[in-house]
């Protein structure tokens, strides 16, 4: 896992952490969740070798499963280390969160126990934070409740990046260890739960104690089981639900069965629902609670058969998720957005602009680019307060000739994100072509904007001033923009403003409003500062690629620079 650019985190790094979660579910077997949790470790979190080691009935620790390196795999899997010489290597062990961690200046005292372990010698760390060999990091396993009783214990070795892990690195490892205990308790749960379903299709007296079996495993699952009806008129009618369904709904049972999962799931996640209520099914989705909020749960659903001819039933088991999913949402919004302004960062302005491109040029022919003059209003400088055109609300929507703006989608924009091959579902986004004068074309303006003199206020008062410029110039750029619109800090003191649907006029004018939003003296520590704004437009064109379009109106913001004087530029 990369580290040196916390806080923020590559979203491809957290698609890797995503995915390998979510394969934690997948497993059929405890053998194989636990295999999986091992391989996860080394595929999403970039160690090298991962080890479990799982608690046994007599409680010692058993080596599980190990990934990484298949002549350590066969020399320690299945070997026992006891639990006192476990206690002691944690006891010992600096606290990292729930992580432990055992410096090689400090673990020569444990090369003698019984715990199973495979390292190579090495020299010493060159700096600080470099990985040594005899280095021992592990992540406890603990289940759900207050108990807090020991699972297991995940060991890893040898980070990719021959580091220690950061903050970044640890918090991952430390989610992810949490959610291999419950894939492991749920693997435990659902090994007892097929065990007693196949007693159930077994002769009556087997099916009685079976059925007792079940009865138990379904009433006090530590996580929400329910029974519905499979066909008929009542199709998906729920039947049973055990008390922690109940509870994490706010809904008694006799009340639960006046529903079905379809009554009580989000109306934005009913599709998906719809999509996994079979056997085998698995999804990630809201539930009403009583209270009129919603939950994030993880849905399995199984086929359950009362007797070898008779009805069948849905047995469903809902997982809480709430907190894994606000927390991925957490890391979602820290990879895409900007520490300080809270703005799209660089690297999701991108995103959201090349969802509006696609290879193939909007006109017929091949793309020649806006002229040099293209949609660029030169030296726009600030209107009189009251004028048809210095207005400063952002309703700027109200231009001559309008526009309808779309459904909102996501990224910002109201149209879905091309894709390959034939452009079926992508609407091509085209650019005015007339220059100054505005032809008509609505199409997605792209701002480029600078601020003048910011750096002298960085050199004279300090970057604390700096960064509270910059935090009050990037609300005023949201102010100055309508809800579907995309403001971004491109880095420093640039920003990028997106708006879809406007015309040459409506550029101009929308990079008036804001530069005119941007001069009025700034107060930070009882200190008034001013700042300018010099301001470029380009346009968005299919046939473009995203470093096109930025560079474009990265251009003309140097053209509008240098086309006033010094002293208009600077706000003072």
């Amino acid at each position: 896992m990369e580290t040196e650019s916390e806080p923020y985190v590559r979203l491809s790094t957290l698609r890797q952490l995503h995915q390998v979660v979510a394969d934690l579910n997948t497993a059929r077997s405890l053998a194989d969740t636990l295999q999986t949790v091992a391989d996860g470790v080394v595929a999403g979190l970039n160690y090298q070798l991962a080890c479990v080691n799982l608690v046994r009935p007599d409680g010692d620790l058993v080596v599980a499963a190990f990934a990484g390196d298949p002549a350590a795999e066969a020399l320690i899997t299945g070997r026992v280390g006891s639990r006192d010489a476990w206690e002691r290597r944690l006891a010992m062990a600096a606290p990292w969160g729930d992580l432990r961690f055992i410096p090689h200046t400090e673990g020569w005292v444990l090369m003698d126990d019984d715990v199973p372990q495979w390292h190579t010698d090495g020299p010493a760390p060159r700096f600080e934070d470099e990985w040594h060999p005899h280095d021992r990091l592990y992540a406890p396993m603990y289940a759900s409740g207050t108990g807090r009783e020991l699972l297991g214990v995940i060991s890893v070795d040898r980070p990719r990046n021959g580091r220690h892990p950061g903050p970044w690195g640890q918090e991952a490892l430390q989610m992810y260890a949490s959610q291999s205990a419950i894939a492991i308790s749920n693997a435990r749960l659902r090994s007892n739960m097929q065990r007693a379903l196949v007693r159930l299709e077994r002769e009556q007296q087997a099916l009685r104690a079976s059925e007792e079996s079940f009865r138990q495993a379904f009433e006090y699952a530590p996580s929400g089981m329910a029974i519905a009806e499979l066909g008929g008129d009542q199709h998906g009618r729920l039947l049973r639900t055990n008390d922690a369904l109940c509870r994490l709904l706010g809904r008694p049972a006799s009340v639960m069965r006046r529903y079905s999962f379809a009554d009580l799931v989000h109306p934005e996640d009913i599709g998906t629902l719809l999509r996994t209520s079979a056997e085998g099914g698995r999804a990630e989705l809201r539930l009403g609670r009583r209270d009129g909020t919603y939950v994030w749960v993880s849905l399995r659903n199984s086929v359950v058969a009362d007797t070898a001819d008779g009805p069948r039933f849905l047995l469903t088991h809902v997982e809480d998720i709430e907190e894994r999913k606000r927390h991925e949402l957490q890391l979602a919004h820290r990879a895409s957005h900007d520490a300080l302004t809270g703005l799209p960062n660089s690297a999701e302005l991108r995103s959201r602009l090349s969802a509006r491109l696609c290879e193939r040029p909007a006109h017929t022919g091949a793309y020649q680019g806006p002229g040099p003059d293209a949609g660029f209003a030169h030296g726009p400088e600030p209107l009189p307060a009251g004028s048809a055109s210095g207005r400063t609300e952002p309703g700027y929507g109200e231009y001559e000739g309008g526009y309808e703006y779309g459904h909102e989608h996501e990224h910002g924009f109201g149209f879905e994100p091309a894709g390959g091959g034939a452009y079926d579902h992508h609407v091509h986004t085209v650019a005015p072509t007339g220059g100054d004068t505005d032809d008509g074309t609505k199409g997605l303006a792209v701002l480029f904007c600078d601020l003048d003199g910011f750096k002298s206020i960085n050199d004279r008062f300090g970057h604390h001033t700096g960064d509270a410029v910059l935090i009050e110039v990037a609300r005023r750029l949201t102010t100055g923009v309508r809800d579907g619109d995309t403001v971004a800090r491109l880095g420093g003191d640039e920003f990028v403003v997106l708006a879809d649907g406007l015309g040459a006029a409506d550029a101009a004018d929308l990079a008036v409003r804001l530069r005119n939003a941007i001069i009025p003296p700034i107060r930070v520590d009882g200190r008034a500062v001013r700042v300018g704004a010099s301001f470029g437009i380009g346009w968005a064109e299919c046939g473009m690629s995203v470093e096109e379009v930025l560079n474009s109106a990265d251009q003309r913001m140097y053209v509008e620079k240098r086309s006033r004087a010094k002293v208009h530029r600077r706000a003072g």
